[in-house]
């Protein structure tokens, strides 16, 4: 029956995500990300949680604990992988409205996937914001603005990173 399920066109981090977001809030926690990923041979699906608390391995722990069994239960993937459950850390990046909207103000830096007008393949600033497409990020340079499609991601940076 979980197959069944499995809605035509939907990705594996989507199915995961609608399961595990009612455990996970219910918690008292953020569910900042879903990733399914292949490395080398092996598949990782990545549950990543967050709270305004700094978050501890009891936590994250406990999370993959009331996790694991709805996951068994649902089977909303088909092959095997490991599950991990962590915090994004201090370079997460940003892959979701919600994050552009509650990263305002914070260091980040963009990786393009091709060079811009100026032959920049990253740029770090503090972040404005996310309007439409558009990422703007506040360099001392000024306002830099570009379509989110450019960048292969955008992720909080540390004070290395800027600038």
């Amino acid at each position: 029956m979980g197959k069944a399920k499995k809605a035509q066109g939907e990705g594996a981090a989507a199915r995961v995500e609608r399961l595990v977001r009612p455990i996970v809030e219910g918690m008292g926690l953020k569910l900042w990300d879903v990733r399914f990923e292949k490395e080398g041979p092996d598949w990782f699906l990545r549950v990543l949680i967050d709270r305004d608390t700094p978050l501890d391995t009891d936590t994250c722990e406990a999370a993959s604990r009331a996790i694991d069994p709805i996951l068994d239960e649902a089977d909303p993937i088909e092959q095997s992988y490991y599950l991990e459950v962590g915090s994004p850390g201090l370079g997460r990046r940003l892959t979701r409205p919600e994050h552009y909207e509650a990263l305002k103000g914070q260091k980040c830096l963009a990786h393009f996937y091709r060079p811009d007008a100026q032959g920049r393949r990253e740029i770090s600033g503090l972040l404005v914001g996310l309007d439409g497409g558009t990422v703007t990020l506040d360099t001392p340079q000024g306002p830099v603005a570009f379509p989110l499609e450019a960048a292969s991601y955008v992720k909080l940076c540390d004070d290395e990173d800027l600038f």
